[in-house]
């Protein structure tokens, strides 16, 4: 079965269903999977990724590798 194929069953499904908190329930779940999705941010979230992006333009960076043997040092410590 292709995604084309799915999205079409499953719109006819929804199409049937009258229970009003089960399709909010399926928006909510449909939201997270949104490509639309906006998120929404604190202030100090924002001041934050200012911060990292900053750092970032500075060179100020850290390889994946490094983050990934830090994360290994941090489990292992206990």
């Amino acid at each position: 079965m292709t995604t084309i194929e799915l999205k079409d069953i499953l719109i006819h499904k929804i199409a049937a269903i009258n229970d009003k908190s089960f399709l909010t329930a399926m928006n909510t779940i449909i939201d997270t999977k949104s490509e639309k999705l906006i998120y929404k941010t604190t202030p100090e979230q924002r001041q934050q990724i200012k911060e990292g992006q900053e750092q970032f333009l500075r060179g100020e960076t850290i390889s994946n590798d490094q983050v990934e043997a830090e994360i290994d040092r941090w489990l292992n410590e206990k």
